[in-house]
């Protein structure tokens, strides 16, 4: 997780060169509580400053995530019927305490590792089922978007063999990335080995048809900040 300073060239959404600042949040599964831990500290700092109504999403031009990163990331600049942050960050910090434990379930009987090993054999060792209920469930119809600020999630397409990056920025150059923050969340979030990789389709406003074959963006990018400053 990091914060960062770049000077802007021109990009969709900005046409004069300016200091653009990032937040860029790396994976690493339920690890992210730290992340989410270190972050509501620093909304509630900047509270002090300006009122409890304060959000991160209000001071960074561009937040990045990868996996669990990704998800934090929307769930910062996912708006609410107010058009503001969805989660607080100390909210975002409970949604890892109340999840985590159904997301990644323990088997702590003495068999349970046994079990693990032979389940990994034969596919993911989560089923993924809870993470793609709830997440669908917060985040319903909301797209890329209606994000509150711009955001950068990279992604993995196993069945193209590359780089799949959503951002705003390439919105206007290729509205089929235009998808439901759900989408990108669980694809980011597809660790090999860990849970299933996610399959979805995307019609833009021409009714072209794209699929998405979605794996941890993590594969390439754990950590986001040189496709940030290089989008930004």
């Amino acid at each position: 997780m990091g914060y960062q300073q770049a000077e802007a060239g021109t990009s969709p959404k900005r046409g004069s060169r300016k200091l653009v600042t990032i937040l860029s949040i790396d994976g690493g599964g339920v690890r992210g509580l730290i992340s989410a831990t270190v972050l509501a500290f620093l909304e509630s700092e900047l509270q002090k400053l300006d009122g409890e109504d304060a959000r991160l999403a209000d001071y960074f031009d561009v937040v990045a995530g990868t996996s669990t990163g990704g998800l934090i990331t929307a769930m910062l600049t996912a708006p609410n019927e107010k058009k503001r942050p969805m989660f607080s960050a100390e909210e975002v910090k409970y949604f890892y305490f109340q999840h985590s434990p159904k997301i990644f379930p323990y088997d702590g009987r003495p068999l349970g590792k046994l079990k693990n090993m032979f389940k990994a054999l034969k596919g993911p060792k989560y089923s993924g089922r809870h993470l793609r209920h709830v997440i669908r469930k917060k985040f319903r119809s909301i797209k890329l978007h209606d994000t509150l600020t711009n955001i950068l999630v990279p992604t993995y397409d196993i069945k193209k063999q590359q780089s799949v990056i959503f951002t705003n920025y390439q919105i206007p150059t290729d509205p089929s990335i235009d998808v439901l923050l759900s989408d990108i969340c669980i694809g980011t979030s597809a660790a090999p080995t860990y849970l299933p990789a996610h399959y979805f389709e995307s019609t833009d406003v021409a009714g072209n048809v794209r699929q998405f074959d979605l794996l941890d963006g993590g594969m390439f990018a754990n950590n986001p900040v040189s496709d940030n400053i290089y989008f930004s």
